[in-house]
């Protein structure tokens, strides 16, 4: 099992910034790679940010832009979501997930455990 907790949500506004940061337990989280996904009200959740076990492989869905950077430490168990440049669009929960078998596909079919995620509100 593995458990997932996120932080560092909140209300900024557009043009602003926010670090997430995602800390796990429950495994040995060197061996997994992680991603972010966000889900809008009365929109399906999409891939944001996945990173591999090493942190070398990372992978970032096109709306990102260099906006946002994925990164984990492992010695601490946690991986971040710094998000720059934020406009409403990006308004949403955001959730970390944890894939324990693959390489972290872009596709929350490949992930087996999710965190409750975190609320991030941009007003323009």
């Amino acid at each position: 099992q593995v458990q997932l907790v996120e932080s560092g949500g909140g209300s900024v506004q557009a043009g602003g910034s926010l670090r997430l940061s995602c800390a796990a337990s429950g495994h040995t989280f060197s061996s997994y790679a992680m991603g972010w996904f966000r889900q809008a009200p009365g929109k399906e959740r999409e891939f944001v940010a996945a990173i591999s076990r090493s942190g070398i492989i990372i992978k970032y869905a096109d709306f990102v832009k260099g906006r946002f950077t994925i990164s984990r430490d492992n010695d601490k168990n946690t991986v971040y979501l710094q998000m720059n440049s934020l406009n409403s669009e990006d308004t949403a929960v955001y959730h970390c997930a944890a894939d324990v078998v693959g390489r972290g596909a872009p596709v929350a079919q490949a992930y087996g455990y999710w965190g409750q995620g975190t609320q991030v509100t941009v007003s323009s």
